[in-house]
């Protein structure tokens, strides 16, 4: 039963929320209705079994949650005045060319007017559905820390009247940026999920931003950005079911069965690919993370990656964005075609922005692992072990020191 609330909430939450956003126009209402709901299911649904429809019996039961919670508030008129987010002297929301309410309900918590740390944590929360305390992990900082942070940027939305809405087509564009990296982020948690008590991958959380960016690309065909991250998404969903092992471990690309990646994904991912290359339009940053990922999926072997194009690819993405972290996956392209030597001189130079970022470590001890200077090897993956906070990736990573001689 457990696991049928656990599936109810991942497929679930975020319509739920959406659909009492809209209706109520409160996202604290709609946030704690929802998980009102939820908790009831857990009460009644062991004794009455999974409803045919668990996403309908959530919705109605929110709503019921949200009504009630309105009638004991002691402002209740005002609270009805201010349902559905548009007030009335806004003008009335602009026909588009989607009605899908977790596209608004993402491109309210988006909003230029909060800073990005509380766009990405309150997506996290109210599209995503995690809790204070995964959200805080992911950002390493205290639960009520996050908690606070998420209530400001719901007061903050409140305050200043932000509308529940799809922007309108000329503020579409310059909205779209910071949704695009918002849902970046998303997808990346999804993709190595942090903290020990969540599973390693995920697909809820990939699955609804390759989803919302496929409505975006709608919304905005020819923006190239959209596109490279639609593929870029498309292209490292496509292995996911090769990244982790019947025994709950990280599986690298190296090892990975290329077989039982997506092929359908990686032809689509590759399509769009070549599309923006035809366009002759200068690539964006994740126009080229996502030809980085078609080269790496065009090889049917990793032996036959062409690894002179992916570090000259990672040449033109530093031009463009200087994150350490980049260089950092520049020194593993860099490490094949030059060796493990030049690579770790590279790497080593990072040290200060990276200290702190399990990947470094990791990437070290892989490196000097190379070199056979296995101690070395062994204390850097112990740092990598120490601050890796994904179960999947801790085994990986503690498989490949013991196996150190």
């Amino acid at each position: 039963m457990s696991d049928a609330i656990t599936r109810a909430h991942r497929a679930e939450w975020a319509r739920v929320v959406a659909s009492l956003t809209r209706r109520f126009g409160d996202l604290d209402i709609a946030e704690e209705a929802a998980a009102e709901a939820f908790a009831t299911a857990v009460e009644r649904w062991p004794a009455d079994g999974v409803p045919p429809n668990p996403g309908a019996w959530l919705t109605t039961t929110a709503n019921r949650k949200a009504i009630d919670r309105i009638r004991r508030e002691s402002k209740r008129e005002d609270k009805h005045k201010e349902a559905h987010m548009v007030y009335d002297d806004d003008p009335p929301e602009p026909p588009v060319a989607i009605d899908d309410d977790r596209l608004r309900l993402i491109f309210t918590c988006c909003h230029p007017a909060l800073a990005m740390e509380a766009r990405l944590a309150l997506t996290l929360r109210m599209v995503g559905g995690l809790s204070m305390p995964e959200i805080a992990r992911a950002f390493l900082v205290a639960d009520a820390a996050m908690g606070q942070r998420i209530t400001r940027a719901k007061a903050k939305i409140k305050a200043a009247r932000i509308p529940y809405r799809v922007p309108s087509t000329e503020d579409l564009p310059a909205r779209v940026s910071g949704v695009l990296a918002v849902l970046y982020l998303v997808f990346n948690e999804g993709y190595l999920a942090t903290g020990p008590d969540t599973d390693p991958v995920r697909h809820d959380l990939t699955a609804e931003a390759i989803r919302l960016t496929r409505l975006i690309r709608t919304l905005l065909p020819d923006d190239g950005e959209v596109a490279g991250l639609l593929a870029l998404m498309l292209l490292i969903e496509a292995r996911r079911t090769a990244r982790v092992s019947a025994t709950g471990e990280l599986v690298a690309l190296d090892e990975q069965d290329r077989g039982a990646w997506d092929q359908a994904l990686i032809a689509e991912g590759h399509r769009l690919v070549r599309e923006r290359l035809a366009a002759g339009v200068a690539p964006g940053r994740y126009q080229i993370l996502a030809a980085i990922n078609a080269v790496h999926t065009s090889a049917g072997d990793i032996r036959d990656t062409d690894w002179s194009q992916v570090l000259a690819l990672y040449d033109q993405l530093v031009r463009l964005d200087r994150s350490p972290v980049v260089a950092l996956n520049r020194a593993i392209a860099l490490a094949e075609l030059d060796g493990p030597q030049v690579a770790l001189a590279a790497v080593d130079r990072l040290e200060p922005r990276l200290a702190g970022y399990h990947a470094y470590h990791a990437t070290r001890a892989d490196l000097l692992r190379r070199l056979g200077r296995s101690q070395e090897s062994r204390a850097a993956y112990d740092k990598a072990i120490e601050l890796a906070g994904n179960t999947a990736e801790t085994a990986y990573l503690t498989r490949r020191r013991d196996q150190l001689g």
